[in-house]
């Protein structure tokens, strides 16, 4: 049997494996670099437009980023940091533009709006405060304000539209968020990665087992899903970037970290709309509270979407539950990823989400009757017909031990490396395409030490301006760095 020998291994045809490969191959031109894509084409799992939020996660209008405690303090730390991680990739896009390596801007990212909206005295006051800590801090300075229907309606009036006009209502807006379509992103980035002799793309292939070998590198078994043929790779370096299917092959890999860590699968659905009257009418995404019990992800919202350059709104996502790790997985997934070292976290988690599955339960048994009433929430006027259920991508919340020994279940991303840095695994969901850019420049500084303390340092600072530097605590580099990004990716 052949082996075909590279530096990288990138599993998966998401925008995580398409960011790696391009900081790589800019970093470093020479590495010879292989993807591999189970589907027949790439970015058509959670990366797909229609399958994941596409919001541009930048913590300006999620509120499931701003906890509130049981004191009714909001914290705005998360949101913090997913805001300076959003700006890391705006300037990755930023500088790819410019260098003509990623198409006109309006082909991947659309000035959005970004609102937060809710009603009754208890969540204005949480809006309140909100608006209040996050507006003093630099990153979020020019986040807007207001209780006044009025100013309400001209920003959101579908929102507003045949609204009671005795109940309490609050909003805030930031006019320079963004809609991206990570669908077209992903494409184009692989397409530019295409161009070049020292990339291969194997579509249609699926990785099923790992070799550690005594020098470090990895043998990965690969087939081909449509002759059945089996290949060997091997790679110097890893990295599993599969979405949902990141869990069962890092488990496979045998790597003392992957012991312990469990998935929990959540599926989703999304209510669409096409008419060309009605979703003129709405410019924003707009965010409200998510319901009792729900998952972070599952966060109610109406969105302007612009996606292949189609524009429609879209309101949920309606969680549920599945076994499946990927849309076009196996119902078979999740009890094959319970093992003896993750079997108690997961029946923990189980036992003491009774609210999340309850919840879960409930999303299922919904009709599209059901579905539009929670709609009217954000859209009063809202009309049963004009609306058509739609299939979202598969999550898979990322379940570990904690201190005790037990399961926790964890909301956001998480990278799990192997010691000698020679394999490495994103796991988890929210709010992960948004700050790609980020979680990749983690892999790199884990696995790629050496070289990301010397040679690669300097090369990153030119694309990456913030590298090494704080967009939390450096109020003047965010503000050049920002006006700079807005005005290359026309986002003002």
């Amino acid at each position: 049997m052949t082996i075909q020998k590279v530096d990288v291994l990138l599993v998966g045809g998401g925008v995580m494996s398409a960011t790696l490969g391009t900081l790589l191959t800019k970093l470093d031109p020479s590495l010879k670099i292989t993807m591999v894509e189970r589907l027949d084409h790439v970015a058509h799992e959670s990366t797909d437009g229609w399958n994941n939020a596409g919001t541009g996660h930048a913590g300006y209008c999620e509120l499931n980023y701003t906890a509130e405690d049981a004191q009714g303090n909001v914290a705005i730390d998360r949101a913090l940091v997913i805001n300076a991680n959003f700006e890391v990739s705006l300037q990755l896009w930023a500088h790819m533009v410019e260098n003509g390596v990623l198409p006109e801007p309006t082909q991947f990212i659309n000035p959005t709006p970004h609102m937060s909206f809710v009603w009754g005295e208890d969540n204005v006051a949480f809006l309140r405060q909100r608006h209040a800590k996050m507006s003093a801090h630099h990153l979020f300075k020019e986040m807007e304000y207001s209780e006044d229907p009025a100013v309400l309606r001209e920003w959101m009036p579908l929102v507003m539209d045949g609204r009671d006009p005795a109940e309490k209502v609050a909003a805030t807006r930031v006019l320079h968020g963004a809609d991206v379509d990570f669908g077209s992103l992903t494409r184009n980035l692989v397409k530019r990665l295409q161009e070049k002799e020292s990339f291969t793309l194997l579509l249609n292939h699926e990785v099923d087992d790992f070799d550690h070998s005594h020098d470090g590198s990895w043998f990965v078994r690969v087939n081909d899903r449509k002759s059945g043929k089996a290949s060997t790779i091997n790679a110097k370096f890893v990295f599993l970037g599969a979405g949902g299917g990141a869990l069962p092959l890092l488990q496979a890999s045998g790597i003392d970290e992957a012991n312990g860590y469990g998935g929990f699968p959540v599926s989703g659905q999304w209510l669409v709309c096409k008419d060309p009257a009605i979703v003129s009418q709405h410019h924003a995404k707009v965010y409200g509270k998510a319901a009792i019990g729900a998952p972070p992800m599952s966060v109610p919202h109406l969105d302007t979407r612009i996606i292949n350059g189609e524009p429609a709104l879209l309101f949920g996502p309606y969680a549920g539950f599945t076994t499946k790790f990927l849309k076009a997985g196996s119902k078979l997934d999740l009890l094959k990823s319970v093992s003896i070292s993750n079997l108690l976290p997961m029946m923990s988690v189980g036992i003491n989400n009774m609210d999340l599955t309850k919840y879960l339960i409930s999303e299922v048994m919904q009709s599209h009757e059901d579905r539009v009433a929670t709609l009217r929430g954000y859209f009063p006027s809202c009309k049963d017909e004009d609306w058509t259920l739609a299939e979202a991508g598969q999550r898979v919340q990322v379940i570990k031990k904690d201190a005790e020994g037990r399961g926790k279940l964890e909301f956001g991303t998480e990278l799990v490396a192997a010691k000698d840095g020679s394999l490495a695994a994103l796991l988890g969901a929210s709010p992960g395409a948004s700050v790609s850019v980020q979680a990749m420049i983690e892999v790199l500084e884990r696995c790629f030490k050496d070289k990301m303390q010397s040679e690669w340092k300097a090369r990153l600072k030119e694309i990456i301006p913030s590298y090494g530097e704080d967009l939390k605590t450096n109020e003047g580099l965010l503000n050049s760095i920002r006006e700079h990004t807005l005005s290359t990716l026309k986002l003002k």
